[in-house]
């Protein structure tokens, strides 16, 4: 069984129905196994922008969340809603990652690129995506809306640490393939994570993968 979905995935619709949403994103030097995230991991007051041509992942799991962190002007407690997406093998084609910052000499852009070379992906493998945003067009086979999220028979398990319950509602597919993918995301951990001809510059300013564009 094949099913195919076009368009744009954004939370808010999430919330409602938890259509699929999947996401492709990496974080420089990343090589914790799976579960080797304790209960107390939180993320940091920035979410960081993403852009690929093309995902190919295979042992779908996906469920929502929520990330735990510190608001970046206050420290106070945070708490981010989020779209958890995991495979157990992904291969991610023209990748590019942006974070932009405050400093007080002025807004800097940390940009990483990777898998921009023909026959090259990057690849990971028991990867996991904390996602915010994401707007794709995606093609799913053998997908399975309405499963658990502590289901035994899913190939991909839920990584320790997170805020689910076991029986929460889950979907998961044996294959998904995302092209013009653009996203926003909290976190990514992986198993392995090869990211082949590594380009990482910081520049002046604001200059992010892709600008933010009117909400419909």
């Amino acid at each position: 069984m094949s099913s195919q979905i076009r368009g744009g995935t954004r939370w808010k619709r999430f919330a409602l129905v938890m259509v699929p949403s999947i996401a492709a994103t990496a974080v420089v030097g990343v090589g914790l196994a799976q579960g080797a995230l304790a209960a107390s991991f939180a993320v940091s007051g920035q979410d960081f922008k993403v852009t690929t041509d093309k995902l190919d992942g295979t042992n779908l799991i996906q469920y929502g969340s929520v990330a735990n962190g510190h608001d970046l002007k206050t420290g106070a407690e945070a708490h981010h809603p989020v779209t958890i997406s995991g495979f157990s093998h992904a291969e991610i084609t023209n990748m590019c990652q942006s974070l932009v910052t405050p400093t007080p000499l002025g807004n800097i852009t940390m940009k990483l690129q990777t898998g921009t070379k023909a026959g090259k992906p990057a690849v990971a493998d028991n990867l996991y995506l904390d996602v915010a945003e994401l707007d794709a067009d995606a093609e799913f086979t053998k997908l399975d809306i309405g499963v658990a999220v502590g289901d035994p028979s899913n190939p991909t398990k839920p990584q320790a640490g997170t805020v689910a319950s076991p029986y929460a509602f889950a979907q998961r597919a044996e294959k998904a393939v995302l092209t013009n993918v653009k996203q926003k995301a909290w976190a990514t951990t992986a198993g392995t994570f090869k990211l082949p001809d590594l380009k990482l510059r910081l520049l002046g300013g604001d200059q992010p993968c892709y600008q933010d564009s009117a909400v419909n």
